[in-house]
């Protein structure tokens, strides 16, 4: 099936309705420019990067394709002023902001020119977003991996309820990692979907190949949502996740939790491939995941398989 425009595809200038998302340690600019470079959106993932890092693959991804891209910022970023600024000077023309309040950034970052996507885990957040004047919402189920809302709704659920809240395009993020469950996701009352774990685990993917291997291997329930007093995170379960589970389980503060974790967590595990003392981030439908593949492959299978269900569905 031949793509057809819509609201999604329209707004960002892509072929296709899927949305790489920009996940720490795992996004950088060859990523992002392969998934671009094979008709859907790139995202740079700017959460683990220094700002001149963040500049030098904004530049790197411009090279490699001639497609729209865009960069992921989570909002609560320490360095987000620097953040806002290199993206403006580099002429970055999508943002998909996350992890904060979307009315400080998105009006200034308009002005420029810039199309503003924000990441809600709720009705609410939505409405908010919607306020702030965001050109779309990606609606994130509790079964995405990384950082997560505290309500734990479901992305079939939340879907439909942002739906009926908001009028901007909607994008489904959260379990999505096939074309069966693009459409799905579309039937429920999505433009696009965003993929994540799925692209964790391209060849593409900046992350160590110790940690894409133990994605590939994973089985359901091998990942859990964990650290709900500080800010909600699904990780794979290894013994960094156990002493965590252990302080939580004694009634430990946030402080001694914070104190658990430590700093660079998520490098150690994702990137330099620490496997039990990491923080591993991935969704629940890694356990679905069994190959990994360059992001060209990852995109067409998902178009293809989406287009073959919707014309039988349709016929």
């Amino acid at each position: 099936m031949k793509p057809q425009a819509n609201r999604i595809t329209e707004l960002f200038d892509i072929s296709f309705p899927i949305i790489q998302a920009g996940m720490v340690w795992c996004s950088g600019w060859r990523l992002a420019s392969a998934v671009s470079n094979a008709g859907g959106l790139g995202l740079i993932g700017s959460g683990s990067m220094y700002p001149e890092t963040l500049r030098e693959h904004i530049r790197k991804c411009r090279v490699a394709t001639s497609r729209p891209f865009g960069v992921n910022v989570p909002l609560l970023y320490p360095e987000i002023e620097k953040i806002i600024q290199i993206i403006i000077e580099e002429q970055v023309k999508i943002v998909f902001t996350s992890a904060g309040n979307p009315a400080t950034w998105t009006g200034p970052l308009k002005e420029k020119g810039i199309k503003v996507v924000h990441v809600i885990s709720s009705v609410k957040f939505a409405r908010k977003a919607e306020a702030c004047g965001v050109d779309a919402v990606v609606a994130e189920g509790f079964e995405a991996g990384g950082h997560n809302g505290r309500e734990e709704t479901t992305t079939f659920v939340l879907v439909p309820l942002v739906k009926q809240a908001v009028s901007v395009p909607l994008v489904a993020a959260g379990g999505i990692a096939s074309g069966r469950a693009m459409l799905a996701a579309e039937a429920l009352g999505a433009d696009g979907s965003q993929v994540g774990s799925r692209f964790a685990a391209s060849v593409e993917s900046s992350a160590h190949e110790r940690f894409k291997q133990r994605v590939i291997g994973l089985d359901e329930g091998d990942t859990i949502l964990t650290m709900k007093q500080l800010t909600p995170v699904r990780l794979i379960k290894n013994a960094f996740y156990n002493r965590v589970k252990d302080a939580e389980t004694r009634g430990a503060t946030p402080d001694e939790i914070i104190e658990v974790l430590g700093r660079g967590r998520a490098k150690k595990g994702i990137f330099e491939g620490d496997l039990e003392e990491g923080e591993l981030e991935i969704g629940q439908v890694s356990a679905g995941v069994r190959k990994i593949q360059p992001a060209k492959d990852i995109v067409n299978e998902l178009w293809e398989e989406y287009s073959q269900l919707k014309k039988s569905f349709c016929v």
